[in-house]
């Protein structure tokens, strides 16, 4: 194995664990309620922003690729705060319960939002301008033919958990 691939397996290794550790400190400080606030949010901002019509208006004075894919992760990341929010003020109120309680619960939220965001990042966010592909997580969540079910199991966590 060469020094370039074990760098791109510890890149996208470090990139996967970081979202999962993100979502985990949400879950177990935030609670359930917030985590599946921030998981319905990421689908309703895939939706606005594959739709966004002014991509092409924002992005046309930056020249390089990697702002280019800064600034649309940006703006995923707006309407996924906006899409939160909303549903925040929609949905229930937070649960009632202590930081460690139902700690299975919070831990298969954080892994139906790290399986989202990992998804988004190889088929709708320009993530791989930042992260070198390649490695095994490109491996898993990579393949266009499976983007539909990487989608799906966040739905089938939501519902059983």
């Amino acid at each position: 194995m060469s020094v370039d691939s074990l760098f791109i397996i510890l890149q996208e290794s470090i990139y996967a664990l970081t979202v999962f550790g993100c979502f985990t400190a949400l879950a177990f400080v935030k609670g359930r309620q917030t985590t599946t606030n921030v998981i319905l949010g990421l689908y309703l901002a895939l939706l606005l922003t594959l739709q966004f019509p002014y991509f092409d208006i924002l992005l046309d004075g930056i020249t390089s690729t990697r702002d280019q894919a800064i600034f649309s992760i940006v703006i995923f990341a707006i309407f996924t705060s906006v899409s939160t929010w909303l549903f925040s003020r929609i949905l229930p109120r937070e649960y009632s319960e202590k930081m460690f309680e139902g700690t299975g619960s919070k831990l298969a939220l954080a892994l139906a939002g790290t399986i989202l965001i990992l998804a988004y990042s190889f088929h709708a966010l320009p993530v791989t301008d930042l992260v070198s592909p390649g490695g095994p997580v490109t491996a898993i969540f990579g393949s266009a033919e499976y983007f539909f079910w990487w989608l799906i199991a966040p739905i089938v966590i939501l519902f059983i958990f």
